[in-house]
């Protein structure tokens, strides 16, 4: 087909893999049968062969993605409520974050930012940047550093992971915590205090604070922070009042008590 003069192309679409299409269809057949479908039956539903089939269902099996009770008939795997808890619980606290980000950037003037916590670094998921000349950016996607950042050291004070390994803690600026146990000491004086701090740390000309938010169990579900350069935010700490009140407003948003 010749492509008119002016017009863009189109992307040339990726041709999909068969096996995975074959593996969603099976859960798609999976999803709308009440009392489960067994090996022949979903063969025969999404035009293969049993043998296939199997193979098919087998993997999906070891991943927890269907389950079946001794050789009854396959159903959907509890993994999927777990996977769809975990997307659901992301979208509804972005949602819910937003205009706390907001408020929390009108009242400061600094950047605000919307982490989640891992198993060893924190990712941002959402910020607002400040409005004034001079602004630290937060980009989406970006990992903590967790020795070197107010978010990292929130995680790691309430997020009960262990702390990071001696050789992990590189020297980003003559300011980072480079010793395990210096970083011990301050990530106690962390969860005692309830919030953290850094003070170029990461980048010798930004400063921050960060907070923790809690869901209904109690469990670190996410963290706030606000962060702006060192010549204008010498004192982190100063914006703590605004900082504690929208983690708390959060934290009740999503059931779970005060934050400290």
């Amino acid at each position: 087909m010749t492509q008119r003069s002016g017009a863009p192309a189109r992307p040339a679409e990726a041709a999909p893999v068969t096996s995975v299409a074959r593996a969603l269809a099976l859960l798609d057949e999976l999803a709308d049968a009440e009392q489960g479908l067994g090996v022949n039956e979903l063969a025969r539903r999404i035009r293969v062969s049993p043998s296939t089939a199997s193979r098919l269902l087998h993997t999906l099996e070891r991943s927890g993605l269907v389950q079946r009770d001794g050789q009854g008939p396959f159903r959907l795997g509890l993994r999927l409520v777990a996977l769809s808890e975990r997307v659901l619980a992301h979208l509804d606290l972005r949602t819910l974050a937003r205009p706390v980000l907001i408020e929390l950037m009108e009242r400061t003037g600094e950047t605000a930012t919307l982490s989640l916590p891992g198993e060893r670094e924190a990712i941002t998921l959402d910020s607002v940047p400040s409005r004034a000349g001079v602004v630290s950016m937060a980009r989406l996607g970006r990992p903590s550093v967790a020795h070197a950042t107010a978010v990292g050291k929130v995680m790691l004070a309430f997020g009960g992971g262990p702390l990071p390994r001696e050789r992990e803690l590189r020297p980003l600026t003559e300011r980072t915590i480079t010793d395990r146990g210096a970083l011990a000491d301050e990530v106690a004086a962390v969860r005692a205090r309830g919030y953290g701090t850094v003070f170029g740390e990461r980048e010798v000309d930004v400063n921050a604070i960060a907070a923790p938010v809690f869901d209904r169990s109690g469990a670190l579900v996410a963290i706030l922070g606000l962060q702006g350069p060192a010549s204008r935010l010498q004192d982190p700490a100063q914006l703590l009042p605004a900082l504690r009140e929208g983690a708390a407003q959060l934290t009740r948003a999503l059931g779970g008590g005060a934050a400290p």
